[in-house]
């Protein structure tokens, strides 16, 4: 079953059961909230042939609600040199994409509070720290992890959600972490008289916020390799953006509501509270849509009142945290519900333009939640709604730079991998990029070069 395929279905089920009127309703939403990637395309869009080496990215633009691109659209769609082709990136989408830790962090602490608060001490300052495991624990495994993408040999792509983030690494954190906090708070309880915490509740704790990061990993499009080491094959589940502000402004209202009313405490959340709310209502361009800023500050603004006016308090806060994951669970489920049609429709037009053995994907976009943007690929095509570019897989050079330790590590993380050959001067460079991050040129985190000569 193609990747995506069974979560996918998973989703439908949870529509199946509505109504006639209820799944009108329901469609007449997706229609809405998300685009068709059967749009039709302007006959004079850009497909970029990338044979300069100057970077291009197109213009990420939502679906349009009706119309399909038939095979003549598709024909008449005309080649560029990249360097005359306007840049569409939005404005601060690297800085949002690398904020997935706060997710992590809020989300651990309010799952973990959900899980086991009262029957462990702490339960959300561990849960925050379980919550991000993977991350800092693959510092310790794999520290060239760390080195910048732009690095030759590319070790950013090969390392980061490596072993860490699989099944088996997982497991092997949840003991190693489980075993080291039931040792402290056993440790910390002696010294106060208080009664130890269960092992049982630790290790529901711990397993479950460590879960929680791979979930939260899988559930996007960057992806995850859950079976190293026996298999690096990438699963994406293609619902939600590897950054949702909703990740941040639910758990952490959760949280403040449950917090002791205390200066220092009320401090910590009113800051967080501001930088989210900073960060997402003035983020520059298009990168966030009108409705996600308006539902963080309605969030912001349910935090500070709940607080100020005792809903739920200390001793309602695991219920707090409950309703949060309930929140979230629930939002996820509509995102995942809609992608159903979404990717359906994206297929079919994959092999209408490109045959049955078509790849596909419908990514999310970062601040866009309920909509995706198509990526459809032949063997020596990729495309889009309004572009297209070669893949020239096949060139010798390419074949050459494949088998090279930056070809091998770009090829087994990119999803829609694309090359183009430098033969200008006295060199031969060869540009590998994955192209649903890199339409076109050379640069990129997601790209490597390899000199042959």
């Amino acid at each position: 079953m193609r990747a995506g395929a069974a979560p996918a279905a998973a989703a439908l089920g949870l529509v199946a059961p509505l109504s006639p009127g209820a799944l009108l309703l329901f469609r007449r939403l997706v229609r809405l909230a998300t685009v068709h990637p059967e749009a039709a395309i302007d006959p004079g869009a850009t497909v970029i042939e990338p044979t300069a080496v100057a970077a291009c990215t197109p213009v990420w633009e939502g679906f349009v609600a009706d119309g399909a691109a038939s095979e003549a659209e598709w024909s008449g769609l005309s080649y560029a040199d990249p360097r005359t082709t306007a840049s569409g990136a939005a404005p601060g989408a690297t800085f949002i994409g690398r904020m997935d830790n706060l997710a992590h962090t809020l989300v651990g602490a309010a799952l973990g509070r959900a899980v086991a608060d009262r029957k462990v001490a702490g339960a959300a300052l561990l849960g925050a720290l379980a919550g991000n495991a993977p991350d800092w624990s693959e510092l310790l495994v794999s520290p060239r992890a760390l080195a910048p993408p732009s690095e030759p040999h590319s070790s950013y792509l090969l390392y980061h959600r490596g072993i860490t983030h699989s099944l088996l690494g997982a497991a092997v954190e949840i003991a190693a972490l489980g075993a080291l906090a039931g040792l402290a708070l056993r440790w910390h309880a002696r010294r106060t008289g208080a009664r130890p915490a269960p092992w049982r509740w630790i290790a529901a704790l711990v397993g479950a916020t460590v879960a929680s990061h791979l979930y939260l990993d899988w559930q996007g499009s960057y992806g995850l390799r859950p079976f190293l080491p026996w298999s690096g094959r990438w699963y994406y589940a293609d619902w939600i953006a590897i950054v949702d502000p909703f990740f941040w402004i639910v758990p952490l209202v959760a949280l403040a509501w449950g917090a002791r009313r205390q200066w220092l405490p009320a401090l910590g959340f009113l800051l967080v509270l501001l930088g989210i709310t900073a960060l997402v209502v003035w983020a520059r361009g298009p990168i966030v849509a009108p409705w996600v800023r308006f539902g963080v500050l309605a969030g912001g603004v349910m935090c500070v009142v709940g607080w100020m006016r005792h809903w739920f308090g200390v001793a309602r806060r695991r219920e707090a945290a409950a309703y949060a994951m309930l929140v979230l669970a629930a939002y996820v489920a509509a995102n995942a519900a809609v992608s159903v049609w979404v990717k359906a429709s994206v297929r079919a037009t994959a092999i209408r333009r490109f045959g049955p053995e078509a790849r596909w994907a419908a990514l999310t976009q970062v601040g866009h939640p309920f909509r995706w943007e198509p990526v459809y690929a032949g063997r020596d095509t990729v495309a889009g709604r309004d572009w297209a570019v070669p893949r020239h897989l096949t060139h010798p050079a390419v074949v050459r730079a494949l088998t090279t330790p930056a070809g091998r590590s770009i090829a087994q993380f990119a999803r829609f991998l694309a090359a183009e050959v430098d033969s200008s001067g006295s060199g031969l460079r060869v540009y590998l990029r994955d192209a649903r991050y890199h339409p076109a040129g050379p640069g990129g985190w997601a790209a490597v070069e390899v000199r042959l000569r």
